[in-house]
């Protein structure tokens, strides 16, 4: 109060002298207010958006020069004593320093403190009007925003560059990115491929209604047929189908006695099949030309039609066109709104000695023992109508559609049920995962299918099969095959079949010298091999 007393005395006593007398204490004050200004300037600095309150309470330099020169007005005194200019009433912002200069300086700290207060509320609004800044507060944001804005372009851009660093790994994946944990992948992965039990159970129902009725038409119609055989097969009697219940095998076998295999090609596995003297009435003899040799085409097209009239009064059920090649006749299902396809595959029973090309095959003495390969060797095998190439193509006056090739699908379907070294493997707490590989494996080329159909397209689930036999049969203990190693036996199983390829030689594992790749170019092998490197070394994409 002392301070602004003082003028007052003077100007009642001299009012010449209150000009003289009050610039000093002017710019006296405007050191402290400079202080003030300086204080708030860094906090500006810190952050850019203070609030306008505090703005609008600190004039700028220019202003305070000018009213410190300037003679103020002399205030008018009410019959109370007191200034007009002390009026409680709210003063307008823009002209409050030319009324009362002094009001202002000393009320600048409190309005500062008041703006501090409220500064966080008032930093989320960016859209607030503001006055001229100084000139110093002014090149500080200004430097502020630019760094600000530089940060906020460059963020797009280091995303962009994050996402085409990955983008050649994801590409292979279907919609995610790589999981750390291979196993987790794999795991994940046998979750989907598993078969519902509910599935399982109406899809077996449907398709035993439908092989009943075949195979009892086919008994009834065929002459030929009255001993026919049944024989499931397939991976579905294997326990190693994957995703849905949707594909059976069914062999209808004849047994034949007294015949003569003659090689039909260089690898051993098609065959002429010559019947040697017998009866006029054996019921096959209608399919014998004049060299005994029993023509595979007509005997399959006499099964074929009576498949087809066995299933003709069922609504559901279609006959799928006939392939080239192909030795199944192929049943279509609509059960529930899912398709069942069933394959009715014509089979020889014959029961002689396995053929010569076997040798050197088949081995499984350390693995299965000795005993369950002899066991195997002395029950029969099978041949189906099935060729290679043009069926016109003759050999030695055979055609080529007359030829069969021989199976060892009972064979197969027998190991894989009975795959342990130990009997008791897989029975209690002790589990392998033999299987599981195979699963994983038939779900990878399915994929690589889909993904590369040029180039995969020659590629099928009985690769699989093969691989996981030579596999087996080459760490034969089960404990190489623990379910806790997952990862690692799959990695080695995909190792083999990536190191096939590259050879371009996949043997049968029954005839030695059949090279199961004879069909892909080389070309297309080590393509096939380099994407399943890619694979094991980034995590199995395709399987996620």
């Amino acid at each position: 109060m002392s301070v602004r007393a003082k003028p007052r005395k003077v100007q009642d006593e001299n009012p010449g002298a209150f000009v003289a007398k009050s610039l000093p204490t002017t710019r006296k004050m405007s050191a402290p207010r400079n202080e003030e200004d300086k204080k708030s300037t860094d906090a500006k600095a810190r952050c850019p958006s203070k609030l306008q309150g505090s703005q609008d309470a600190r004039p700028s330099k220019s202003t305070r020069d000018a009213n410190s020169t300037k003679e103020p007005e002399t205030p008018k005194r009410t019959k109370s004593g007191e200034n007009k200019g002390a009026s409680c009433c709210p003063v307008r912002r823009d002209n409050s320093i030319k009324e009362n200069p002094r009001r202002d300086l000393q009320s600048a700290p409190e309005k500062v403190k008041k703006s501090q207060r409220s500064e966080s509320a008032k930093t989320m609004d960016t859209k607030v009007s503001r006055p001229p800044k100084p000139r110093e507060v002014q090149e500080v944001c200004s430097t502020r925003r630019d760094t600000n804005n530089t940060k906020e372009a460059q963020a797009p851009k280091t995303a962009k560059s994050v996402e085409k660093e990955t983008a050649p790994i994801c590409s292979a994946r279907r919609g995610s990115s790589i999981d750390e944990n291979p196993s987790k992948v794999l795991q994940t992965a046998l979750e989907k491929l598993k078969v519902k039990k509910n599935q399982r159970s109406e899809s077996a129902k449907c398709v035993n209604n439908i092989q009943n009725r075949v195979t009892e038409y086919v008994k009834l119609h065929l002459d030929w047929c009255k001993d026919i055989s049944v024989l499931k097969t397939g991976s579905y009697y294997e326990n190693v189908k994957i995703y849905e219940p949707d594909e059976f095998d069914v062999m209808m076998t004849v047994r034949v006695d007294r015949v003569k295999l003659l090689p039909f090609s260089e690898d051993g596995a098609f065959y002429s099949v010559e019947m040697k003297r017998q009866s006029s009435r054996h019921p096959l003899e209608k399919f014998v030309n004049e060299e005994r040799t029993i023509m595979a085409s007509k005997m399959l097209d006499d099964f074929r039609e009576k498949v087809k009239e066995a299933v003709k009064e069922l609504q559901n059920v279609s006959l799928e066109r006939k392939k080239t090649g192909c030795p199944a006749v192929t049943l279509l299902v609509n059960e529930k709104g899912k398709q069942i396809s069933i394959d009715f595959v014509l089979g020889l029973e014959v029961h002689t000695s396995w053929p010569s090309f076997t040798q050197g095959g088949f081995s499984i003495e350390n693995w299965l023992s000795k005993k369950v390969k002899q066991d195997q060797k002395g029950k029969p095998f099978y041949l189906v109508p099935k060729y290679e190439g043009r069926g016109s193509a003759e050999q030695d006056g055979i055609m080529a559609k007359n030829a069969w090739r021989i199976s060892f699908s009972h064979v197969e379907k027998y190991i894989l049920k009975n795959h342990g070294n130990s009997k008791t493997c897989c029975e209690g707490g002790q589990k392998c995962c033999r299987k599981q590989c195979l699963k994983l494996l038939k779900c990878l080329l399915q994929r690589l299918k889909e993904a590369h159909p040029e180039d995969a397209d020659k590629l099928c689930s009985y690769h699989a099969k093969t691989t996981l036999l030579h596999a087996c049969a080459a760490r034969v203990k089960d404990s190489e095959w623990e379910s806790s190693e997952l990862n690692h036996c799959f990695q080695q199983l995909l190792g083999d079949f990536e190191e096939n390829l590259r050879a371009c030689q996949l043997s049968n594992f029954f005839i030695p010298s059949q090279n199961l790749f004879k069909g892909i170019s080389r070309k297309k092998c080590h393509l096939l091999a380099d994407y399943i490197e890619s694979q094991r070394n980034n995590g199995f994409p395709l399987l996620s």
